[in-house]
């Protein structure tokens, strides 16, 4: 069984489809030096016309970048709709991942708590076919501040600006235990990622679940 895995960054889903039973092959428009499994550096649409009719399933993680910076979105790429429109065409099982305020549909959202993760990161995966269950509730009893969560994202060590209750900007630093790239790697489950990389993974547990899923026999890559 064979996996497109498209826009495919450093390789925290792929890690997880592995896991699920899945020979992975990745694709991103960037080099990927640190990516675990086969790799092509070549558009994605290109990638999926040419080489999505050799696969059993195919997942996309297009660019988040303009559902997370909502007040610039018209400066980022907004691939969600000529994805799934692309991926339909193939009539294969399909998945997209994307940051929770992204516009996907029939979505199942995922937490790393819900899989025992010290990460607080959700994630929307539309598949088809569809499936409408998470593995658990999230629990999120703790804080990154005290040390309980890491502190994954772009800013790392520096953190991240606020305004405060007199409309300061500030910046919020989070505990030193919760930022270094040891708390991180156990937090996430991924050992071979660079800091930069990891800020924009998802933990492998995520597409392990999600790949389990689609070996189903009500799917068609079984």
């Amino acid at each position: 069984m064979k996996l497109l895995d498209l826009f495919c960054g450093a390789g925290g889903a792929a890690v997880g489809y592995h896991r699920a039973g899945f020979e992975v092959v990745g694709v991103d428009n960037r080099p990927q030096k640190n990516y675990p499994f086969e790799f092509i550096q070549m558009d994605a649409f290109e990638a999926l016309e040419r080489f999505g009719p050799h696969f059993d399933a195919i997942h996309a993680s297009p660019p988040c970048q303009a559902w997370v910076d909502s007040a610039n979105k018209s400066k980022h790429p907004q691939l969600i709709e000529p994805v799934r429109d692309a991926l339909k065409e193939t009539g294969l099982p399909y998945v997209i991942e994307n940051v929770d305020s992204a516009p996907l549909r029939d979505w199942v959202m995922l937490c790393g708590t819900m899989f025992g993760l010290k990460v607080i990161r959700h994630r929307l995966f539309e598949c088809f076919p569809s499936f409408y269950f998470s593995p658990y509730s999230c629990n999120h009893w703790g804080s990154v501040a005290a040390g309980d969560f890491a502190a994954v994202y772009g800013k790392g060590a520096q953190g991240n600006r606020y305004t405060d209750s007199g409309g300061n900007q500030k910046r919020y630093l989070p505990p030193k235990s919760s930022w270094t790239m040891e708390f991180w790697s156990e937090a996430m489950g991924i050992d071979w990622m660079n800091r930069r990389e990891m800020t924009q993974a998802i933990p492998p547990a995520y597409t392990e679940y999600i790949g389990k899923a689609l070996r189903e026999p009500r799917f068609k890559a079984v």
